[in-house]
């Protein structure tokens, strides 16, 4: 039987039956434990949510990877690849790939009837596009399908692009292409999206591969390059440096070398924006857990001083210091066990109320999202309750040697 812990237990029923001058300051404690890991919650939840939330938006324009052109610049204008690839099948083989898809990129500028012009982006999309990210961002009309036989003239432009000329589902706009000798398309809009990823929804429009193709002059198995989507966001270093040991070594067919590109390595400024949040969380996770842990020392001393008499019991008895010192420790994770369990409440909560009405709102022109992301992942609430529950525990085992210093005669006699 362990002595010291059915001591802690009785001496927590006993305040539910007799209020001690220690009640109100644990009170306040098991409080500010509470609101400590909400908001700790809560930091993690927007953090790890908003990451999620701006990576997928980058990735459903470029994908994980993209194996392009070793000559392509950082101009739209791109050097084509042959489309059949010796390493196609080993790629798509690889744990941890999920598809990968051709595609192909031209500028160009659009004109309405009204001659309002816009400045674009084309990029051309095979029979093997995945449509998921842009059916879940489609605000009017729909997504077009391409196939291999023949060519259409759908296209999906932005809702950014649609305001400013004033288009809609179904209108039909011009393309003008500055090459020699210059080049004019006429597309029907299929679907508008928006993504609130301003950088890409002023210029983005999804066109079929085909026109792309035959604007640039190329072949029919002439592309931009190959996009590759993974399953995990977290794979991605690994499973660049895998395909990049596939593809490293070998040539275009046309004699050109190719490049593996992640979507970090091509958009630095934005990841390493994000990886900014990081820190910012790490700042609040360790100003709650030391408010916390300060909060039980006040509270652990005022059980101490309370309990003086028993103390100098329990020592005359023979009792050893370290035992007594564990009759407290335990009371306390008790009444941090407490608040953690309110704080999970309140913390989870919140999350799902954010979740389910989006009541707090966002500016997309300044944070890319209309409301604040929750992304609610069960090892982060499991790593936060165990970790603040281990600090604290840890940060009192200092304050509990004070009890080594009490003298048996003294505090028997202590009032």
């Amino acid at each position: 039987m362990n002595t010291e812990l059915f001591i802690a237990k009785r001496l927590l029923t006993e305040k539910k039956e007799k209020k001690g001058i220690s009640q109100p300051i644990v009170t306040i404690a098991v409080i500010g434990i509470s609101l400590g890991l909400a908001v700790m919650i809560l930091a993690v939840a927007i953090a790890s949510g908003f990451k999620k939330e701006i990576s997928n938006k980058l990735i459903g324009f470029g994908s994980h990877i993209q194996i392009i052109n070793y000559d392509t610049n950082i101009s739209y204008e791109t050097v084509p690849i042959n489309k059949d690839q010796l390493f196609f099948e080993d790629i798509k083989n690889l744990k941890g790939v999920k598809q990968i898809q051709q595609f192909g990129m031209k500028a160009g500028i659009i004109k309405t009837k009204s001659e309002d012009i816009h400045g674009v982006v084309l990029k051309g999309v095979g029979s093997d596009f995945d449509w998921t990210f842009f059916e879940r961002n489609m605000v009017a009309g729909k997504t077009f399908r391409v196939n291999d036989t023949s060519k259409t003239d759908q296209i999906i432009i932005s809702e950014h692009i649609a305001n400013l000329l004033k288009l809609k589902p179904g209108d039909k706009i011009a393309a003008y292409f500055i090459q020699e000798p210059p080049r004019m398309r006429v597309f029907s809009i299929s679907g508008i999206y928006n993504t609130s990823l301003a950088e890409f929804d002023e210029k983005f429009i999804l066109v079929d591969l085909g026109h792309i193709q035959r604007l640039n002059n190329w072949e029919k198995n002439q592309i931009s390059g190959y996009e590759v989507i993974l399953d995990e966001f977290s794979q991605i270093d690994y499973i660049t440096r895998e395909i990049r040991d596939i593809v490293g070594f070998q040539f275009d067919p046309s004699g050109a070398k190719l490049k593996v590109q992640s979507i970090k390595e091509k958009y630095p400024q934005m990841f390493d924006w994000l990886n900014l949040t990081d820190m910012n969380v790490w700042i609040i996770l360790i100003l709650m857990t030391a408010v916390a842990g300060f909060n039980m020392v006040s509270g652990l001393l005022i059980l101490i001083l309370e309990r003086t008499n028993m103390i100098g019991i329990l020592k005359a008895m023979g009792t050893k210091n370290w035992s007594i010192r564990k009759i407290f420790l335990y009371q306390s994770a008790f009444l941090i066990s407490k608040g953690l369990f309110w704080g999970n409440i309140i913390g989870i909560a919140i999350c799902f109320i954010q979740l389910k009405f989006q009541l707090f709102s966002l500016d997309p022109s300044s944070y890319y999202l209309k409301a604040v992301p929750i992304n609610l992942e069960l090892w982060h609430i499991l790593g936060l309750n165990l970790g603040t529950l281990a600090i604290t525990v840890l940060m009192l085992v200092i304050p509990s040697y004070i009890i080594s210093k009490l003298s048996p005669e003294k505090t028997i006699r202590f009032e």
